[in-house]
């Protein structure tokens, strides 16, 4: 069986904190994977999805299919360590270490396919013979104001649509 390597060396995440996002990515297929890391709000979420796209795009190189990769394994070591003085109150100091991580991914080539894809949506629809979708232009005009005590059928048909949500996953309610 292929396998396909990529690593970040010197990321300025401390090794516990990026442990937690990889934790959630081992044995998923890469298409659940980045799914899973694109509505993340970790700060390491952002750096591991890039390592996980370069990752795909090393196996493309080799001629990997990308839909059917799986990530075998993925860890999380500790880097190199900053260490920094705080001055504090009586002439004291305070030490300060910022520590580093290297983050490690190893793809592997399985029978299943993922539920999310990678490439372009568009692109696979032109592949099964669909058209793609036309997508909705706005006419810059402002949507008529609708009187809330007399509402008939011709005034709720001209309400604008609803504006589509920014954010799928969100943990607390705004």
């Amino acid at each position: 069986m292929a396998e396909v390597k990529a690593k970040i060396s010197r990321l300025d995440i401390a090794p516990r904190k990026a442990r937690a996002i990889v934790r959630i990515m081992t044995g998923l297929s890469v298409g659940d994977a980045e799914a899973q890391l694109m509505f993340r709000k970790e700060r390491a979420a952002r750096p591991v999805l890039k390592l996980l796209k370069s990752a795909v795009a090393n196996a493309r190189v080799k001629g990997m299919d990308a839909s059917k990769l799986v990530i075998k394994t993925a860890f999380v070591d500790k880097g190199p360590r900053m260490k920094r003085w705080l001055p504090r109150a009586r002439g004291m100091a305070t030490p300060i270490h910022k520590d580093f991580s290297h983050v490690t991914i190893i793809l592997a080539e399985s029978d299943k396919k993922s539920r999310f894809t990678i490439s372009m949506p568009e692109a696979k629809k032109a592949e099964k013979g669909e058209a793609p979708k036309a997508k909705r232009v706005s006419s810059g005009k402002k949507p008529k104001k609708v009187d809330t005590k007399k509402e008939t059928k011709e005034s709720v048909k001209t309400e604008a649509a609803p504006a589509p949500l920014k954010k799928v996953f969100r943990r607390k309610s705004v």
